[in-house]
């Protein structure tokens, strides 16, 4: 067995009033992938922060192949050969992809200049690397890129610095499943080149397709190491002690579910072509297809921010036309946005004032008193303690929650609206496992209480496993419809199939 190219022995780290890691050893060999797992709050973050020289341990040392090392910096992590892709980018979308790649050590001429032949035709050399990133031109600008090709982009920005450990937190949190094959396929290509890959995820399968070992933590400490592959319910019990089929809530029966919440015929817009589409109270629809297939679309007609120009609208009963979001709200539609930091919160805001943004805007203007306040504040509070929201207080800053808790602030939001219609965006991304699954049953909880949800996924087993129904688009339309009950092989298929799937 191989010396590790990474070891970090009895580490251990405190914030005031916090213990985040305790005694922690880890280590990663050349050539493996070791898949860091934990819920929120379990240390990963930490962990990978010491070793990036952003953070300091108060006690522990980290040895890279078999030296003591000692980062004061980033910089120096970096320098020696050490790589962290965080779900945040670095890259600077008005530069091109060869800028970037090369940013702060550009090639020079014997002048002084950049040369910008030299930088671009390494640059293709370093694309060249990788089977997913071949379509890519150098002189492109990142920020006309799509995610995946941007994740690409930044796997092989720390290729080109000459990474010997690349670490990966959260990589296909906005990926597609055919852009989720499309980065396995590149993390192949790193595992052969020699490459030690540490890779934090939540998802179980992509544990199961690419991870040598695994390390779970838990509150600051190692839960459980195994250095074969384990399975899911193995790496679940040790996460959060109980077994991944608690995970999702039965689905509905018969009798739950009602007279259709909303009813769309032979819809279009620019985007969209010929949607026919219900979805009843009590029911969860799920919206399976590849990027570009239409499904955020078909959202954003719906809430009114890219209308419908053809076809026609009933939500609950009645004809709609919704031209603005705002008009959608007050109709009876909710929606929860895919990048829930950016598109749903403010996060130097409250965790009480983020639940209260919608029902505010719609306050009318003279109903502001200090008793319509207390009593709406008295509301929300009941809200949030009904969405078991952990935090310290609903005055506490909304940032310093989990993505889960986050999650429910934004369900809470919309529950004070009473919405007959609630669209969920990838309602998991970002989130540990055991959040995913309070997620999961607060869905269901929602939809037996007479809510109709349209889910939007790119996890296949999360379409699979909350929704009721699933319906495939494709170029803008729906091309199939699936029980609860299909495989992902027949949704995949209706979803790259070049032809029409009948529904």
């Amino acid at each position: 067995m191989t010396a590790p190219m990474i070891a970090m022995n009895g580490i251990t780290k405190s914030f005031p009033g916090v213990r985040a890691l305790s005694d922690v050893s880890f280590d990663v060999r050349a050539g493996e992938v070791q898949a860091l797992v934990g819920e929120n709050g379990a240390g990963k973050s930490t962990l990978i922060k010491i070793l990036s020289g952003v953070y300091h341990a108060d006690a522990g040392e980290v040895h890279m192949n078999g030296e003591a090392v000692h980062f004061a910096h980033p910089v120096e992590s970096l320098r020696a050969g050490i790589a962290v892709i965080y779900q945040e980018f670095s890259l600077l979308p008005e530069r091109s992809v060869a800028q970037n790649l090369f940013l702060g050590r550009e090639p020079r001429t014997r002048l002084g200049l950049i040369d910008t032949s030299r930088m671009r035709a390494e640059a293709r050399e370093v694309l060249s690397l990788f089977a997913a990133a071949g379509h890519i031109d150098p002189d492109s600008l990142v920020g006309s890129l799509n995610v995946a090709t941007q994740q690409v982009v930044e796997i092989a920005k720390a290729v080109s610095t000459g990474a010997r450990v690349v670490v990966m937190d959260e990589p296909t949190a906005a990926l597609n499943e055919t852009e989720c094959e499309e980065l396995f396929a590149t993390v192949d290509t790193l595992r052969n080149r020699g490459v030690a890959i540490i890779y934090i995820t939540h998802r179980m399968r992509e544990i199961a397709r690419l991870a040598d070992r695994v390390t779970v933590l838990k509150d600051g400490e190692v839960a459980a190491s195994f250095d074969t592959l384990p399975s899911p319910d193995a790496i679940v019990r040790a996460m959060v002690g109980r077994d991944i089929e608690d995970f999702f809530a039965p689905k509905a029966k018969p009798d739950e579910i009602g007279d259709p919440v909303l009813t769309v015929r032979g819809a279009g817009n620019d985007v969209l072509r010929d949607i026919d589409l219900d979805i009843r109270a009590g029911e969860i629809v799920a919206l399976a297809g590849i990027q570009g297939a239409g499904r955020v679309a078909l959202a954003m007609a719906l809430f009114g921010e890219a209308p419908f120009a053809t076809g026609d609208v009933t939500l609950a009963g009645e004809a709609v036309s919704f031209r603005s979001a705002r008009a959608a709200i007050a109709g009876g539609i909710g929606l929860l946005p895919g990048d829930r930091k950016s598109e749903g919160l403010v996060l130097m805001q409250s965790v009480r004032d983020n639940g209260m943004l919608t029902s505010r805007a719609f306050a009318p203007l003279w109903t502001s008193d200090q008793r319509n306040d207390n009593a709406d504040t008295t509301r929300m509070d009941a809200l949030l303690d009904q969405m078991e929201i952990r935090a310290a207080s609903y005055e506490q800053d909304i940032r310093a929650l989990s993505g889960g808790n986050q999650q429910k602030a934004i369900v809470a939001r919309w529950l004070s609206m009473r919405p007959k219609l609630l669209i969920f965006i990838e309602p998991t991304r970002g989130i540990d496992v055991n959040s995913k699954a309070g997620i999961y049953h607060l869905m269901r909880d929602l939809a037996r209480e007479g809510a109709g949800i349209l889910m939007i996924s790119s996890d296949l087993p999360e379409v699979i496993g909350v929704a009721d129904r699933v319906l495939v688009m494709q170029s803008g339309r729906i091309v199939a419809e699936f029980p609860h009950d299909a495989s992902e092989q027949d949704i995949m298929h209706a979803a790259t199939a070049e032809t029409e799937v009948a529904a």
